[in-house]
């Protein structure tokens, strides 16, 4: 053998440093394997006792599991918060409507006006992934990556709006897109511009007859990663499961026909069949990463776009209604799952399509082997705008410069150089049971738009979810301040990210029993009689009371509470001048004794002013008069708010939040 001379070793020295460098130097690959409809307690990893879940309970052993990982209550808000970094207020998919036709740019999103029975106007939610944003797709795909999408979109129905649109070069997916037609092929997608009148259309092909289609989007991503293994990739590999139709291989589904949960909460064996393939494909996954030597190379995120399903084919779905037990389409369900529910949470709160932790809490692994400690949990709040700057750091590429993003980089707790930094996580949900959420610390308030007895208690609900995981104690009339402080947060969410929040309905009708073919009488001032003045939504939503004759004021019987109260108004008045509260308890009918009034004084100015007067009511006022100075010139009013004496929320009208 000959020895090379002192040249030729120092030469192959720095051939070998820069082979190592340029392997560092290499952008991992990220693969974001998403799960539909998978609850924070759907696997072993995270103390199912029922569902088997190797590969995934694998996973979380070899990379970081985040224990308090949220999503947004339904799927398509989350996919675009994927995507984009933003929260769903920001971006304007609020709920799964990414299956119905695209709006017209005409098209309202917070609507003139609603049903007679409504007191107020609900944001709708947008049905398309705009494209002005600069998508994660598209980040790195102007990075050099290359991009893939296999699955299900639910962020646009029609062609212009198609994963190709936004970043990916590699698609595999059909629409409408809440469920495929069929979870085995044929699967009733009828490719773009082929002949046949299918339901669905989209790039997805029939399979070999039966094949299933967790199996068959497994096979297409494997078949992404094996064509692009020498240059990195971003394989976005959204499945369908465990979403309804809810189809299952029967072999597996028999197999937990009669197993029994320890816990006693879970027992589908529907569900752990669907769980059962995700797992399959998970695992397959990894393997031919081993197989190619890739997983050195490749970060791996295991996500659900919401909590767990708790209502579906059970007496209490989510819309209220229940199909008639001879139902076909149920028959499957009925044979294998009885009256089951699809999931249970367990120990949260509720489920899909709810704020509270079960219908927002889901599981999140991250795996980069020798980069990400195996085994490490991690319990900071994170949540899906975390995504895409956290992506975009591992692999090194800068945030788009004009891509807003609302999200905080995971990077440096996934690497063990850091934590994660934020004032306050927000839950912008303004449908089905409609509210916003703030968590801080082990504290979660939900602010509720309207009172609707029995399916939560009070506009206002706050938990210590350190002590109360299952939001069983709301504190909100025991701790006014923490109510306060946090519903301040969430005043400043709204005007930062310029949510649509509920304004009131003009064709609101209090009263039942009017004539059928009778118009609705406008309600602008949502109970408020006005007397000596006038009544009127602006643009903005803000109530203008103009005066009509002397003293004008606006009269309510809808203020409960126990005195004393406080009066918070938030108003503006370019004239400004004086003004006062009068009331009356039980039989009195003088709204002028002694100790029953209370003055204030508005100051001139175009600009908004809060407030706060102190009402000395002994007992519970029966009518309440607010006086305003109309009469010198308009008022616009963009809350009323009276609270008890510890701060407990007693009646609000939200016209305009700031």
């Amino acid at each position: 053998m000959r020895l090379q001379s002192g040249r030729g070793l120092a030469a192959a020295a720095l051939l070998l440093a820069a082979t190592a460098a340029q392997a560092a130097a290499r952008r991992p690959n990220l693969i974001l394997f998403l799960v539909d409809d998978m609850g924070w307690m759907d696997c072993g990893a995270y103390g199912s006792q029922y569902y088997e879940t190797p590969n995934i309970d694998r996973l979380a052993t070899q990379g970081m599991r985040f224990t308090q990982a949220y999503a947004q209550p339904l799927c398509s808000p989350t996919r675009a918060s994927l995507l984009t970094g933003q929260y769903s207020a920001r971006h304007g998919i609020t709920s799964a409507t990414g299956h119905q036709p695209p709006q017209p740019p005409e098209f309202k999103l917070l609507p003139d006006t609603a049903s007679p029975n409504a007191p107020l106007r609900m944001p709708e939610s947008k049905n398309t992934l705009d494209l002005s944003h600069t998508t994660l797709a598209e980040a790195l795909r102007d990075a050099g990556y290359r991009t893939g999408h296999i699955g299900k979109w639910h962020l646009g129905l029609t062609q212009p709006y198609w994963p190709d649109k936004h970043g990916f070069e590699v698609a595999f997916h059909a629409e409408p897109s809440p469920g495929p037609a069929s979870y085995f092929s044929p699967y009733g997608v009828t490719p773009e511009g082929a002949p046949g009148g299918r339901r669905h259309v989209g790039t997805i092909t029939d399979g070999p007859d039966g094949e299933y289609i967790t199996d068959r989007l497994t096979d297409e991503a494997l078949r992404f990663i094996e064509q692009n293994r020498e240059r990195p990739f971003f394989l976005n590999l959204w499945h369908y499961g465990v979403h309804g139709p809810w189809g299952h291989k029967e072999a597996y589904t028999a197999a937990f026909k009669d197993k029994a949960d320890p816990r006693g909460v879970q027992g589908n064996p529907i569900m752990a069949s669907m769980l059962r393939s995700v797992d399959e494909s998970l695992g397959r996954i990894l393997a031919r990463l081993d197989a190619l030597g890739l997983a050195q190379d490749t970060v791996v995120v295991f996500y659900s776009d919401n909590g767990g399903n708790v209502h579906s084919n059970t007496p209490d779905d989510e819309k209220g209604k229940r199909r008639p037990a001879g139902d076909p389409r149920l028959a499957d369900w009925r044979k294998w799952a009885g009256e089951r529910p699809p999931t249970s949470n367990a120990p949260l709160r509720d489920g899909k399509g709810r704020l509270y932790e079960g219908g927002i809490r889901v599981p999140l692994i991250v795996r980069w082997p020798g980069r990400v400690a195996a085994g490490a949990t991690h319990d900071a709040v994170v949540g899906c705008i975390d995504l895409y700057p956290t992506l975009l750091e591992l692999a090194g590429v800068p945030l788009p410069p004009a891509q807003r993003v609302d999200g905080i980089s995971l990077a440096p707790a996934l690497r063990g150089t850091g934590g994660v930094a934020r004032e306050a996580y927000f839950t912008w949900f303004p449908h089905l049971v409609p509210g916003v959420a703030v968590r801080q610390g082990d504290w979660k308030l939900i602010r509720r738009f309207t009172e609707r007895p029995g399916d939560y208690e009070g506009l206002y609900e706050l938990f210590n979810l350190k002590d109360d995981l299952g939001e069983s104690q709301n504190l909100a009339a025991r701790m006014p301040e923490k109510v306060r402080a946090l519903d301040a947060l969430i005043d400043a969410f709204v005007k930062e990210t310029g949510a649509l929040y509920p304004q009131p309905n003009p064709a609101y009708r209090q009263k039942a029993g009017a004539a059928a073919d009778a118009p609705p009488p406008a309600d602008p001032a949502q109970g408020l009689v006005p007397k000596g003045c006038t009544a009127t939504v602006t643009a903005e939503g803000a109530l203008r009371v103009e005066g009509a004759g002397p003293s004008p004021f606006l009269g309510t019987a809808q203020v409960k509470g126990r005195g004393p109260l406080t009066l918070r108004l938030r108003a503006r008045s370019r004239a400004g001048g004086p003004g006062k509260v009068q009331w009356v308890t039980g039989d009195q009918t003088d709204f002028t004794a002694p100790g029953q009034t209370a003055a204030f004084t508005l100051a001139p100015g175009d600009g908004w002013q809060d407030v706060s007067v102190t009402l000395p009511v002994a007992g519970a006022p029966r009518i309440v008069r607010l006086y305003l100075p109309a009469d010198r010139g308009p008022v616009e009013l963009g809350a009323i708010r009276y609270f008890a004496a510890d701060g407990t929320p007693v009646r609000e009208w939200p016209f305009v939040r700031p």
